[in-house]
């Protein structure tokens, strides 16, 4: 079973790299703690890999080891990514709660869009990624070596002198 489609490749490649490289902690709004649904297999992936996992979903006390919150207010660390699972008509609630926490990124899932909860949170300065699958989507940026490592800033090169005469 695939979990989703690979993206394709456009201009934008570079500033999802960069949502992905700075964020360490990451909230799955709407998580199920059966292994064969999407959620799941994601969240699992992404604590593979490294992540901070949050799941969230009032349903469940654990998923995948972590304690899993009722909601974004009652995470008690800041998140910065909320990759959102939840039905089109649910996000609203799921963006307002996110700019209420104050996340750096929403991230809803292939198939899943909402252009006015995704204006309000980027007037609120908060990164958008909509209709894209997270997985495949860090897979591909991986595998073109968008998430190498990142050596920070470099000190200044020295100016060559130039020959006199």
């Amino acid at each position: 079973m695939t979990v989703c489609m690979i993206p394709e490749r456009t201009g934008a490649d570079k500033d999802l790299a960069r949502i992905l490289k700075r964020s360490k902690t990451i909230a799955v709004v709407g998580i199920s703690h059966r292994e064969e649904r999407d959620s799941n297999m994601v969240a699992r992936y992404l604590k593979e890999k490294g992540y901070t996992l949050i799941p969230v979903n009032p349903k469940y006390e654990e998923v995948l080891g972590e304690k899993c919150y009722p909601d974004l207010k009652a995470v008690p660390v800041h998140i910065d990514v909320v990759d959102i699972f939840r039905n089109n008509e649910l996000i609203p609630g799921v963006v307002d709660e996110a700019i209420a926490v104050g996340t750096d990124c929403i991230w809803m899932q292939q198939g899943l869009t909402n252009e006015e909860a995704a204006d309000k949170a980027r007037c609120a300065g908060i990164a958008v990624v909509m209709d894209r699958c997270i997985v495949q989507t860090h897979r591909f940026l991986e595998k073109e070596n968008f998430l190498g490592s990142n050596p920070g800033p470099q000190p200044a090169k020295p100016v060559q002198a130039q020959d006199q005469p």
